[in-house]
């Protein structure tokens, strides 16, 4: 499945020097996983897999049978190419250079952006709080990092003209927003407005509720566009302020992005609670749990899952 041949002693590690430039400009990449007619090939069979939700671990809910976010969460616990593809080597070996030996996938999400939409309005996410106010990781408390990493691989080319991704280096060490605050959920998809010309959004909530300083604003001059081809990938802090560009509608084709979040094993998920609260409604976490994609798990309070809903072994 990968353009890549592969022996028993392949690896993917990060070089020291690939490590130090992770952590000083807040990401690395983009690496290739598949070659552009293979990601072709199976994001056709695994779009129309993801219409069926019998074996979805979030069902019955307004929130997940209507258009909001959250109906694309955790795929990967239903659909087997997405549990193959949080457990590739190419990707675990880079992302445990970063993390350690223990190593689980929390989230996984489909960011789609479909013809003449808007882009991602800035953004950086610590605990993952923004959207209902209850922290969703908690690293312990000895921790040097926050956050997650995550891996943004393209099922689709991805361009400045259909919705690529957008960093601004280095500024993932200070957070820009204060997540215990409630962002106010207005509904609507498509809450856009200009800002700095461009047209932003945030799935129905206008992220600049955040801010800790109100008369702040990103320094979207030094920000630089991440131009992927489809089967490729980029590793980031979720600290690190992102955005993404609006889908100009020069191609009718939508741009298709897969978001895997990953964090050391002793990070507790989804402490104290039993459900997920976002974009207007809520799912159950009765049928959720972790993969843990290397070593071991390290946090007693994280429910495991060792197999998908399909019956097929992580």
């Amino acid at each position: 499945m990968t353009n890549i041949i592969k022996t028993p002693e392949s690896h993917f590690y990060l070089s020291p020097e690939e490590v130090e430039q992770f952590h000083h400009q807040g990401y690395i990449g983009p690496f290739t996983l598949y070659s552009p007619d293979e990601m072709k090939a199976l994001w056709r069979q695994t779009r129309l897999q993801a219409l069926d939700r019998s074996h979805a671990v979030y069902q019955s809910n307004a929130a997940v049978s209507g258009s909001t976010n959250i109906s694309n969460y955790d795929r990967h616990l239903d659909i087997d190419f997405l549990a193959e593809h949080i457990c590739r080597r190419e990707i675990v070996d880079r992302v445990s250079s970063i993390l350690g030996p223990d190593v689980i996938c929390w989230r996984t999400e489909f960011f789609p952006k479909h013809p003449g939409e808007e882009g991602t309005d800035w953004h950086q996410a610590d605990t993952f709080a923004n959207a209902s106010g209850t922290p969703q990781i908690v690293w312990p408390e000895d921790s040097k990092f926050g956050g997650t990493i995550t891996v943004w691989s393209a099922f689709t080319d991805a361009t400045t003209d259909n919705g690529c991704l957008q960093f601004i280096p280095c500024t993932h060490k200070t957070m820009f927003y204060d997540e215990t605050k409630r962002m106010h959920y207005s509904g609507e998809q498509n809450n856009s407005m200009k800002k700095n010309g461009v047209l932003r959004g945030f799935f129905g909530y206008d992220y600049r509720e955040l801010q800790i300083d109100p008369n702040w604003s990103p320094n979207e001059k030094d920000a630089t566009s991440i131009v992927m081809e489809a089967g490729q990938f980029i590793i980031f802090w979720s600290t690190l302020m992102h955005a993404s560009h609006p889908h100009s509608g020069k191609t009718k084709e939508m741009r298709m992005g897969y978001a895997t979040r990953y964090v050391p094993s002793s990070v507790h998920v989804y402490p104290d609670t039993n459900m997920v609260e976002e974009y207007g409604g809520s799912v159950s976490l009765e049928k959720y749990g972790i993969v843990v994609v290397r070593g071991m798990n390290n946090c007693p309070n994280n429910r495991i899952v060792t197999h998908t809903t399909r019956g097929k072994k992580f």
